[in-house]
This record gives structure tokens, C-alpha cells and sequence, in this order.
């Protein structure tokens, strides 16, 4: 049988509007092998991740696992781990990390402040602080979840470490294996999806220079998927590559169609429509489906720039 990520390439399905949702991430590293549900199904107390998984839930954090990029045959316990949570949401972007010995101390965070974009917590509890390398550079490789992620994000992860890119480990899962191999770049938050490092690269050099590259782009985590569609589609319609520029401020309506409006920080606004479709013909979503399915797939009808008195009208 063909892999999920063969036929989804081969179909032409588009990546953008796909991203997983995280106004905010948590990870911690876990040397080890992964699990189905990393959190509960490895080396970490399942009992703990439990605890994480139901003390996130609802305060728009999402928890994962990292490791560094090559073999899994467990060391043994760690003496120290790496921990890092990054806020993706424009004009309040950031990314700070600490080291724990006891990833227990995860508990103490306040998650919900974290989840509107206050780090204080996060710096106090764990003596974290700004991380001051390279961005972070996410892949997908839980190869338990699908095996596209082992067999196309290993490689990746492992190139990319080989040749000094720095920031790089392996992640649990970033959704969407049938555009693997999946790349999250932190601190901005947007994903990509069937790269290479060659493209990854490049998306690094971007985000160094503040900038963001929409070729294999999903979209930003900051948003649902009817927003990261409509963003990448203003920033496409009129050029604008800068990070932390455009804003999704308002979504009205419900699948399958939304009214997105998008607001530059300069005070343009644009309203865009996006309508959610299914792909055809029936695909597997992931390589682990016993039955194929027609994922949906956000399709922009309209964009239109806003007069200042519209926008100020929908802002209010």
C-alpha cells in the first residue's frame, strides 16, 4: 500500500490551513522511545503526562516530547532536560527555555497565563529565561503515530543536525503525517509541510531576518485553520513577508464557509473568504487507516482590502 504522504503528494493536495492550533507551545525533552500518545506511552511517568495533558487542556498550550535527532535506545534517566514554551502570537512572539532535573516541576506552571502570552510564570518556576541561539527547528518523527513521520522526518532531522543547523530536535507529533516530512519553526510558529533541508534552510534564513517563507507553508499555529488559509493568503495577494505583521482579528460564519478578517500592523484590514472543501478522490489521511477519507481543505473565493471605516466598524 502506498504511503499517506505519497498519494497526498501525487494528489496535489494542498498544505496551506493545515497547521496544528497552539497559541502557545510546551516541550520537554524525553530521551527514549516514543509511543502512539508520547505523553503516556513513553519513558516520561505516564502518570505525569496525564497530569500535563489534563492541566493544558483548555488554556491553548500544547504539550510535547523532544529529543535530539538520532538513536532511541533509551541512556537512561537524565540527570537534567531541556524544557523550552514559545508564544506565537504576533506582536507578543517569544521563546524561552530552562533546564529541569524533575519534569514534575511542569506542574507548578500557571498554564493559563502562559496560554495569553505571560512567561513570567514559566521564568520563575523552572529559572528559565530567553533562548538566546537559533531558532527552534521541530520534526516530526514519531514513526509510532504514522510511519511516514519515521521514514521521511528521521532523515530530515538527522541532515539537518549533520550539517551544524542548529535549534534542531525531533518532536511527537505536529499532525498532518500525510505532508511529511512536518517542520515547526519556533518562535513564530509556522509549520511546513513536505520539505527538505535545502527548504528548511531557507525558512531559517527567513525567520533570522524576521521574514516568512510561504513556499510549503501550513500556516501559523496562532490561528484555526479558516485563519492560517486567510493569512497566507493576504501576505501571498499583496507581498508581505514580514513576521508579526498581519493578525487574524475576527472569524465570523462556520464550516464550511467564514468571513476571515486579517489586519496589518499598519491599519489595512482585509476581509477573506474561505470556504472549506473535501479532497478528492478518497485518500488514507494517515498510513494507519483502515478506511480512505476526503480531508477537508480550506479554499480562498474572495480577498477584498477593507475601508478604514469597515475595518473600524468590524474591530469594534
Amino acid at each position: 500500500m502506498s504511503r499517506c504522504s505519497t498519494v497526498s503528494q501525487d494528489l496535489d493536495e494542498p498544505v496551506s490551513g493545515t497547521a496544528a492550533t497552539a497559541r502557545t507551545w510546551l516541550l520537554l525533552e524525553q530521551p527514549g522511545p516514543w509511543g502512539v500518545k508520547a505523553l503516556t506511552s513513553s519513558h516520561l511517568d505516564p502518570a505525569l503526562g496525564r497530569a500535563l495533558e489534563k492541566a493544558t487542556r483548555g488554556t491553548g498550550v500544547r504539550i510535547a516530547l523532544i529529543r535530539r535527532p538520532g538513536r532511541h535506545a533509551d541512556p537512561g534517566a537524565s540527570a537534567e532536560r531541556r524544557v523550552y514554551t514559545a508564544h506565537t502570537a504576533p506582536g507578543n512572539a517569544w521563546l524561552r527555555a530552562a533546564t529541569v532535573a524533575d519534569p514534575a516541576r511542569l506542574l507548578d506552571l500557571d498554564f493559563a497565563a502562559l496560554g495569553r502570552g505571560d512567561h513570567r510564570g514559566f521564568d520563575t518556576v523552572l529559572q528559565g529565561g530567553p533562548h538566546t541561539g537559533d531558532p527552534l527547528v521541530l520534526v516530526c518523527t514519531n514513526g509510532k503515530r504514522d510511519r511516514c513521520c519515521a521514514l521521511l522526518g528521521r532523515p530530515l532531522a538527522a541532515e539537518l543536525a549533520a550539517t551544524g543547523t542548529e535549534g534542531v530536535w525531533e518532536v511527537t507529533h505536529l499532525g498532518g503525517h500525510r505532508f511529511s516530512p512536518t517542520v515547526l519553526v519556533l518562535p513564530y510558529g509556522y509549520a511546513y509541510g513536505r520539505v527538505d533541508a535545502q527548504a528548511v534552510g531557507e525558512v531559517l534564513r527567513g525567520v533570522r531576518d524576521k521574514r516568512i517563507v510561504l513556499a510549503g507553508c501550513r500556516g501559523s499555529s496562532a490561528w484555526e485553520r479558516p485563519g492560517q488559509a486567510a493569512e497566507l493568503a493576504v501576505r501571498a495577494a499583496v507581498g508581505e513577508y514580514a513576521a508579526e505583521t498581519l493578525s487574524v482579528v475576527r472569524t465570523d460564519g462556520a464550516a464550511p464557509r467564514w468571513q476571515v478578517t486579517v489586519a496589518h500592523a499598519d491599519g489595512r484590514h482585509w476581509r477573506v473568504t474561505v470556504a472549506q472543501g473535501a479532497s478528492l478522490p478518497p485518500r488514507p489521511e494517515s498510513c494507519g487507516a483502515s478506511v480512505l477519507g476526503s480531508p477537508a481543505r480550506m479554499e480562498i473565493t474572495g480577498i477584498r482590502e477593507l475601508a478604514v471605516a469597515t475595518a473600524v466598524a468590524l474591530a469594534g
